[in-house]
């Protein structure tokens, strides 16, 4: 490893195509409290916190395998002490010595964090100052002009991280991550006030084909298009998401089973009587829940899918709900 980037500012570590670690230098070892010896040889996923394995399968595996490289992925890492520390991530793929290597920078967070602490802090003083009337309007003005001074600051930390936390970047819709946490909150809607969802799971036919014949550009062009019919054809209260790869899912708040099954059966029929100038022609495969009060997240995402299944099995160019299965 060349000697500046040892000592470079960022942390850096090289993983190879099984994610064991080769490399890594002195400035991430010191962040992390590890030792040579503790970190070469072991697996990346070993630095995980539970939540951010989710975050790497679903994010940084197909990237790097698709495109080559990774920008700004925001991902937790557990140091030592079994902290876990806020990062941004930047990988990149190449071949050396007839070796697949990924390179990873990691820039560390804190000071955002910290950001956001201090300026929660000097709310709290004004809101304190502002109650003890007697307190200097001079002082007040003071911490108020530092409230509006790291407020600047801080949207400008803020400005890429908030898409880049929930956008998929490739289609411009919600990524897999805010998926996950809309999903939750309509859980938690539904077991307060009974209100019914449904979800949908699209997965786009013989997608291996498209890449192989068209090559991966074409494949991004097919992605990016179908994420845009999916918007579009959304209802204001819809939530389309990329869940990974050629795999989208849609949340549809207040939607019983009938409903559910009309707006799968639409979405099919868009997507196949619409224009694939890439390709010629292109069809989804559609997967359709209800949740139901037996339900949890794992259990509606597991009947979705054998929704899918059965629509794939069935010919594909087809939407299923998993009532009809019985």
């Amino acid at each position: 490893m060349d000697e500046r980037l040892i000592e470079a500012p960022c942390g850096f570590i090289s993983i190879d195509h099984n994610g064991s670690i080769i490399e890594v230098n002195k400035t991430f070892l010191k962040w992390m409290g590890f030792k040579q010896e503790n970190l070469v040889g072991k697996h990346f996923e070993s630095l995980l916190t539970t939540g951010n394995k989710l975050i790497f399968h679903s994010y940084f595996y197909p990237n790097i395998n698709l495109h080559g490289h990774v920008e700004e992925l925001f991902i937790n890492l557990r140091n030592q002490n079994g902290e876990s520390v806020p990062y941004l991530m930047n990988a990149r793929r190449f071949g050396q010595d007839g070796l697949e290597i990924i390179d990873c920078i990691l820039v560390q967070m804190k000071k955002r964090i910290d950001y956001e602490l201090e300026l929660r802090t000097t709310k709290k003083q004004m809101e304190e100052a502002y109650i003890e009337k007697n307190l200097a309007f001079a002082k007040l003005e003071q911490i108020y002009l530092e409230i509006e001074k790291k407020q600047i600051e801080l949207m400008e930390i803020n400005s890429g991280l908030v898409e880049i936390s929930n956008t998929d970047k490739l289609t411009g819709i919600p990524n897999r991550r805010f998926f996950q946490e809309k999903l939750e909150e309509q859980i938690e809607l539904y077991r307060k006030e009974q209100k019914a969802f449904s979800l949908l799971i699209i997965d786009i036919d013989h997608f291996k084909k498209v890449n192989d014949t068209y090559g991966h550009q074409i494949g991004d062009l097919v992605l990016a298009k179908l994420a845009n019919i999916l918007k579009t054809q959304a209802r204001p209260e819809d939530i389309p998401a990329r869940f990974g790869g050629e795999e989208f899912t849609i949340i549809l708040p207040n939607t019983d089973v009938e409903e559910a099954i009309a707006i799968a059966q639409n979405i099919k029929q868009m997507v196949e009587i619409a224009e694939w100038q890439e390709t010629g022609s292109l069809t989804i495969s559609v997967g359709a829940a209800t949740f139901t009060k037996k339900d949890t997240e794992e259990s509606i995402m597991k009947n979705a899918d054998h929704a899918l299944y059965a629509s794939k099995e069935n010919g594909r160019n087809r939407s299923t709900h998993f009532s009809e299965l019985f």
